[in-house]
């Protein structure tokens, strides 16, 4: 592709890749900039922010001197990112990776950047320009070993360069430049401390744990569970996901950034870097329908301690180390392209959101079916969270969305409060968890059925509407499709509220959310989650040939490789919102295996 172009500084969402090492991800832009990366943990400040602020937010620059075009791909079913520079006057390869610490001594973090000169002769410039505290720190450049260090409080950061030139610190920066001839190799690597002895390794080293990173990608991507036509889209979608879990904990994040905006200008720009509830069950069964029994186990049981913390209640999100507070407030960054506030937290952890517990007992009653077991007190606590829907359930909220307006009385939330009834009641007839409270889900998953039929359904649309009263309807009501609601209509009202959402919801192939008040200025774009779950529904509703297009041509969406943001404009197809962002990767993974599995029966 051609150079790519910047508006103020800012570099498309679409623009970028994602590298990481289970622990924190960085962003890269084809045009060789690292813009974004926290610093030890995906969810702590950051140390490259140029992202939000191209001035002020710091970044890691690599580039050709001239003018250049751009190729770029991930190494076939890897994590490592590789772009090709070509010039007038030469070719040159660079592959970027966060290496796993899999040889010698490595650092607390790691960046490495392999350069290549493959044709002609490249001059290269790079600069270092780190900005710890998002920007906030009282950042310090200096040596340590005569290498140069980047320190503020507990954070260090070394700058290792190898045939890239010597490095020159100047105030901001650490800078150096030099010639790519054909058959040159320059390495620089990033080594990172968090309160910790910061160390310096070896060329050998770093070039060594570069390519076994390489190598335990391609061997984690090749026991994925999946053959079908879409399989380069889900073992993309399946890597993204696994950069998004933090392997500490085994808590996904729901996005690897922070207030990306969902309007250019506006104000719906939040923070993603939590693992969300509602996501929990869409996790679980992907994570099981492509064969990652590993990580499937760790996040199941994360789930169960980090919800124990604020048991009955279910937190809507939690940190990755569990911790269920997330209190937001505003950084004085510029904001991408000038969209403001920047937060970091998200006040919406202090919600109630009922869907949760539905999501919460259906991603037990998944793991127990593919042969987890639950320990006494887990199972008392699974049976109390039923219990606590019978309390709940006819009691208003925020509803899957999140909307900062009025609660009401979410027809989604209703229909999961259901499914979570349901799935106790089936882990209750299995002995799983304990079965006194079995009458009474009984009882009440048949008032909330009664519930959604008599007040939520609209006979004039032929759709269930958001929540009683309401004149439109709401995309988030595609999921009881996936989730086994049964609303005794034979999936004929289902169909029909599918049906009704594309039609007043829909753009093409993408949807938008809803279109109702949500207690905020401004619009947002097509949820890309939504589109997969479309054809998910569709496929499970009998609509097999008709979900099978619309998969082909969500699946182009996706950017030069393979990621997806939050939303997308539906004119220009720009991406907006967090990125990469795994609710979109995850439908797409469970989008694809039920084609597969619905073929299949035929």
């Amino acid at each position: 592709m051609e150079a790519p172009s910047r508006s103020d500084g800012h570099a498309p969402i679409g623009d970028y890749a994602a590298i990481g090492d289970g622990r924190t991800v960085a962003l890269v832009a084809s045009d060789g900039s690292v813009d974004w990366l926290c610093l030890p943990e995906l969810d702590s400040a950051s140390a490259f922010a140029a992202l939000l602020d191209p001035q002020r937010g710091g970044c890691f620059r690599l580039a050709p001197d001239e003018r250049y075009t751009v190729e770029r791909r991930y190494l076939d079913e890897t994590n490592v990112l590789e772009t090709t520079f070509t010039t007038g006057s030469g070719a040159v390869r660079v592959t970027d990776a966060m290496p796993l610490p899999l040889v010698g001594l490595a650092p607390d973090r790691e960046l490495a950047r392999s350069i290549e000169g493959i044709g002609g002769s490249v001059a290269m410039s790079w600069s270092v320009e780190p900005r710890f505290g998002y920007a906030g720190g009282n950042t310090r450049l200096g040596t340590r070993a005569d290498r140069p260090v980047a320190t503020a409080g507990s954070e260090a950061l070394a700058v290792n360069s190898w045939g890239a030139g010597d490095p020159r610190i100047s105030d901001d920066a650490i800078r150096g430049s030099f010639v790519a001839e054909a058959g040159d190799a320059s390495l620089i690597a990033l080594s990172i401390a968090h309160a910790t002895p910061l160390v310096l390794p070896a060329r050998r080293e770093v070039a060594e744990r570069l390519s076994k990173t390489i190598d335990f990608w391609r061997q984690w991507a090749a026991r994925r569970h999946y053959g079908g036509p879409w399989r380069e889209a889900v073992v993309r979608s399946a890597l993204a996901l696994k950069l998004l879990i933090y392997s500490p904990s085994g808590a996904i994040a729901a996005a690897a950034t922070t207030s990306l905006p969902e309007e250019i200008g506006g104000v719906r720009n939040w923070d993603y870097r939590y693992s969300w509830i509602r996501d929990s069950s869409a996790t679980l069964d992907a994570l099981l329908r492509l064969g990652c029994p590993a990580e499937a186990e760790a996040f199941f049981w994360w789930l169960m301690h980090a919800s124990q913390l604020s048991h009955p209640k279910l937190r809507i999100l939690y940190r990755l180390n569990g911790v269920p507070r997330s209190p937001e407030r505003e950084l004085p960054l510029h904001g991408y392209r000038g969209s403001r506030p920047v937060r970091i937290g998200n006040a919406a952890g202090g919600q109630d959101q009922l869907d949760v517990y539905g999501h919460l007992l259906q991603t037990a009653w998944l793991y127990c079916g593919a042969g987890g077991t639950l320990d006494r007190d887990t199972a008392g606590r699974l049976a109390a969270t039923a219990d606590l829907i019978c309390d709940l359930w006819r009691q208003p909220d925020s509803g899957i969305w999140e909307v900062r307006s009025t609660p009401a009385h979410f027809t989604q939330s209703k229909m999961m409060c259901w499914v979570g009834l349901e799935r106790a009641g089936r882990l209750a007839n299995d002995g799983r968890i304990p079965d006194e409270g079995l009458g009474r889900w009984q009882q009440a998953r048949e008032e909330i059925a009664e519930f959604v039929s008599e007040r939520c359904w609209s006979e004039e649309r032929r759709a269930y509407m958001r929540f009683p009263g309401a004149e439109d309807s709401d995309a988030g009501l595609l999921l009881p499709s996936l989730l086994g609601y049964d609303d005794g209509a034979g999936g004929e009202r289902l169909l029909s509220t599918a049906r009704h959402i594309q039609a007043t919801l829909g753009s093409g192939p993408l949807l938008h959310r809803y279109r109702g008040d949500d207690g905020l200025p401004g619009t947002e774009g097509a949820f890309l989650a939504c589109s997969f779950w479309l054809v998910d529904a569709l496929a499970r509703l009998g609509q097999l040939a008709e979900a099978e297009r619309l998969m082909d041509r969500i699946v182009r969406l996706a950017n030069d490789v393979g990621l997806y943001s939050e939303e997308m404009d539906p004119e220009g197809l720009e991406f907006l919102g967090n990125i990469p962002q795994g609710l979109v990767h995850l439908a797409l993974i469970n989008a694809a295996v039920t084609l597969e599995e619905e073929r299949g029966r035929r």
